[in-house]
């Protein structure tokens, strides 16, 4: 008797190690890459999604988020993505290099409000944007999310459009943006963002744009204290998944990464409008001022959005009907 069961302790042993390892590869790892460091909207949309999707799948997939360019530069771990070394990425419109039409995500003078934004970015005006691109790319779009409307940020108060014309001010080294500052009448100085704080304590530059979560990060305000709520350009990201390892997973896995997508988004929506009434709170409190434009600097900089649309005309064949569609969600209830 001693002896059998002895036998079948030891026959649970072998099966039970042999389980382990079975239990173990239950759980699949989706490694996640992104450019913005811990704590910016992106990377927090990264570890929400994962969060949701161990949820969803009752712990099946684990996702690693990678941010703040630690799997590579932008074009670095896209590329990695299409390839499917990794299976996912965060970016913005560095996507356009492979369909133009992602440049629209960050139309200027587009948007008036978050609102506004969310509806055109979960209705048509998204599915417009993406038509054609996966097709293209070899990857997914799974959501749209914001890091924040784009303000001005200078030495000396903006009290009008005289104010705007001839400023030297650092634009990132897009042909969107340089375009629009064009238009404005600005002398942009494309710079990489770490070299702001140099260039305006040398003069260099006036001053420049970001939204109003990277500025109270960088204390932006202490050295340029005027800030303008412009909102002059909407920053977009979105979660990407290689297309090729999307198609392989079982209906019921697409959905999970979809809703978890969705969730993810929801949450740095609202995230993203409550960190700007923070923003503006930090900055005076810091003794920085905070401007609204009046209608005439308004007008002028929406006038100035529209002319640099001709870029999209040029490169984008459905531009008219993504511009249109987006103003359709402006009155939207």
């Amino acid at each position: 008797m001693k002896r059998i069961v002895a036998l079948l302790l030891a026959c649970a042993f072998v099966m039970g190690a042999l389980a382990a390892p079975a239990m173990a590869a239950k759980t699949v790892v989706i490694k996640i890459a992104g450019m913005k460091p811990e704590g910016e909207p992106e990377t927090i949309g990264m570890h929400k999604f994962g969060q949701y999707l161990k949820e969803l799948s009752g712990g099946k997939y684990e996702v690693q988020v990678f941010p703040n360019s630690t799997l590579g530069k932008e074009d670095a771990y896209i590329a990695s993505t299409r390839k499917g070394i990794i299976q996912m990425c965060a970016t913005g419109t560095q996507t356009s290099a492979l369909h133009p039409a992602m440049a629209m995500l960050e139309t200027p003078m587009l948007y008036d409000s978050y609102d506004h934004a969310r509806r055109a970015m979960e209705g048509e005006t998204f599915k417009l944007i993406n038509e054609g691109f996966t097709e293209k790319s070899g990857l997914r779009t799974l959501n749209a999310f914001p890091l924040g409307f784009r303000h001005f940020y200078t030495k000396k108060p903006l009290n009008g459009i005289d104010d705007v014309k001839g400023l030297r001010m650092r634009v990132p080294n897009i042909p969107l943006y340089t375009n629009f500052a064009k238009e404005c009448g600005i002398s942009g100085q494309p710079m990489p963002f770490a070299e702001v704080p140099s260039a305006l304590d040398q003069g260099v530059i006036d001053g420049g744009d970001s939204p109003l979560s990277d500025i109270v990060a960088l204390k932006m305000y202490e050295i340029t204290p005027q800030i303008t709520l412009t909102g002059h350009i909407l920053v977009i990201h979105s979660l990407y998944i290689n297309e090729k390892f999307y198609q392989s997973l079982p209906e019921q896995d697409k959905a999970w990464f979809n809703e978890a997508a969705k969730r993810a988004a929801d949450d740095i929506w609202q995230m993203v409008e409550e960190g700007d009434a923070k923003a503006i709170e930090t900055i005076k409190a810091a003794k920085g001022s905070v401007n609204t434009p009046s209608k005439e600097f308004h007008d002028y900089m929406v006038e100035a959005g529209k002319r640099s649309w001709k870029l999209f005309y040029d490169t984008v064949p459905n531009a008219k009907e993504i511009l249109e569609s987006a103003a359709s969600y402006r009155d939207a209830k």
